[in-house]
């Protein structure tokens, strides 16, 4: 990314917004962007699961998990298919865990945490959904920037 969030968030205060919860960094890449994709969830992976298996074309999936800590949202093996299917990063509101196999993936993560307890897998939630978190809206095909500094998103 040739532009940090830093100075794009000067350039752009009025056209754009910052995520305010303390997100964790996970995969190699450290800095991703790309149109934003939705999934939202709770305690169930599946439909991460099945997004994050079709062609993602650099877009960042983010997926409304509701905070929850008590089970991941996304472990290695998914997170391996996002990397196969061209996926530049996923942002979790909720736990991951396979953390240091994710950690070698060219793949950007930001989630609340870990929890080495697996997701249920019934199928529960909804795709393409506009969802709402850590003060942010985030709107199917709005653009979504990430560093070490933070998230930010298109209005």
């Amino acid at each position: 990314m040739p532009v940090s969030t830093a100075d794009l968030y000067d350039e752009l205060e009025e056209a754009i917004q910052s995520l305010s919860l303390p997100l964790r960094s996970f995969g190699a890449r450290s800095a991703f962007d790309g149109p934003i994709r939705t999934v939202r969830c709770f305690e169930d992976n599946a439909l991460v699961k099945a997004v994050l298996a079709t062609p993602g074309d650099g877009a960042v999936l983010v997926v409304d998990g509701g905070g929850s800590l008590e089970r991941a949202l996304m472990g290695d093996l998914i997170a391996a298919s996002a990397v196969a299917n061209g996926w530049a990063g996923v942002v979790i509101h909720g736990a991951i865990r396979d953390r240091v196999a994710i950690d070698g993936l060219d793949l950007g993560v930001k989630a609340l945490g870990t929890n080495p307890r697996k997701s249920v897998k019934l199928g529960a939630g909804e795709v393409d959904a506009i969802l709402e978190f850590g003060g942010v809206v985030f709107r199917p095909g709005a653009r979504l920037y990430s560093d070490e500094d933070g998230i930010l998103v298109e209005r």
